[in-house]
């Protein structure tokens, strides 16, 4: 934990998010200035009025699917949040996933009894190869992160295609202890999505309760303000760029386990909708802002509309709107948040 001095860099998000919420003002105003509350009685209100116009939706196969659905969508909106937080941005994570789902599925046709742990290690493993050529790239070649992301992003691909080369990897191929890993239930619960709760949970511990977690928004709040009070930002970008891959990597095995079938078109494109899930789950694209718990609820909301589309029977291209205008809506409201904060704090001082 770090010591509260002149030289903390940090009151960052998870404080300030309970001190909202003890304000005075009462249930409406905590819930106005809570984003993780709002977005929660948003997901009750979409479950609830998807359930009212289409009864069948409210139903445990349907709940399964976008636990399972967001599960994966979760992580790499996790992983994005950590370097979003830094006034950064990861676009390869797409990229990630597919060479990634497609490595461990080869090196299951070649070791058919490789145990699902060392699967899961090698996802991982590729994944922070790629997350640490993006580091370099970034902290160290001082390359903008969209220009190296996006860059990388064409380059993992491409080498994805490169190596396929028209291939994929079926679920004939896999153990049936891997497949369980998307098939199998604990207590009710999907066995993914409750790998995914774990990881989240323990990111999200890492976020609030440590120093490194701090220094995130340490550097997303003001650089060089936290480079003065000693925040290695260099070696924290790696850092978070080092996650964000592992996580991707980490994705990438799971999205094996959950669809059985990959080729070099696997999770593309899915970074468009990791960055809308973290910006509607309040994680500020201008750094400094944000939980894990936020972005979680993001990625749910989304994941809730995608199915609820397809029970509605409407056409799937409403999703992408829909995805715009959330992103829109969420950027609106944190403008109009900072300006009311930055209003309050001079009226403050003027006052003092």
């Amino acid at each position: 934990m770090m010591r509260h001095s002149s030289t903390h860099p940090v009151p960052v998000q998870a404080p300030v998010s309970k001190r909202k919420a003890g304000a005075p003002g009462g249930f409406i105003a905590s819930i106005a200035k809570s984003r993780e509350t709002t977005l929660f009685v948003v997901l009750i209100l979409l479950i609830a009025g998807t359930g009212l116009a289409k009864p069948q939706f409210l139903n445990l196969q349907n709940l399964r699917d976008v636990l399972l659905n967001v599960s994966i969508v979760s992580l790499l909106t996790a992983g994005m949040t950590v370097v979003i937080l830094m006034r950064h941005i990861d676009l390869s994570v797409g990229s990630t996933v597919g060479i990634s789902a497609y490595a461990v599925g080869s090196l299951y046709v070649a070791f058919p009894h490789m145990p699902v742990i060392v699967a899961l290690l090698a996802g991982l493993g590729i994944g922070l190869v790629a997350g640490g050529i993006n580091a370099l790239l970034v902290a160290v070649g001082r390359v903008p992160s969209l220009v190296a992301t996006l860059s990388t992003l064409y380059i993992f691909r491409g080498a994805d295609y490169a190596w396929v080369h028209g291939g994929q990897i079926n679920a004939t191929s896999l153990p049936d202890a891997f497949s369980r890993l998307a098939t199998g239930m604990f207590l009710g619960i999907p066995t993914l999505a409750l790998i995914a709760i774990v990881v989240l949970a323990g990111l999200a511990v890492y976020m609030k309760q440590f120093r490194g977690g701090r220094e995130h928004y340490a550097i997303g709040s003001n650089p060089e303000a936290a480079r003065l009070a000693g925040v290695n930002v260099e070696r924290r970008v790696m850092a978070g760029f080092l996650l964000s891959g592992a996580i991707a990597g980490f994705a990438g095995a799971l999205w094996l386990a959950r669809f059985g079938t990959v080729d070099a078109s696997t999770a593309k494109g899915i970074e468009l909708q990791v960055v809308a899930a973290a910006v509607v789950g309040s994680v500020a694209i201008t750094g400094g802002v944000g939980t894990i718990l936020g972005a979680t609820l993001g990625a749910l909301v989304l994941g809730v509309i995608s199915i609820a589309l397809v029970v509605l029977h409407v056409s799937p291209f409403w999703e992408q709107a829909i995805q715009g205008a959330l992103i829109v809506a969420a950027i609106t409201a944190d403008t109009l948040l900072a300006r009311s904060v930055a209003k309050r704090m001079m009226r403050k001082r003027d006052h003092g």
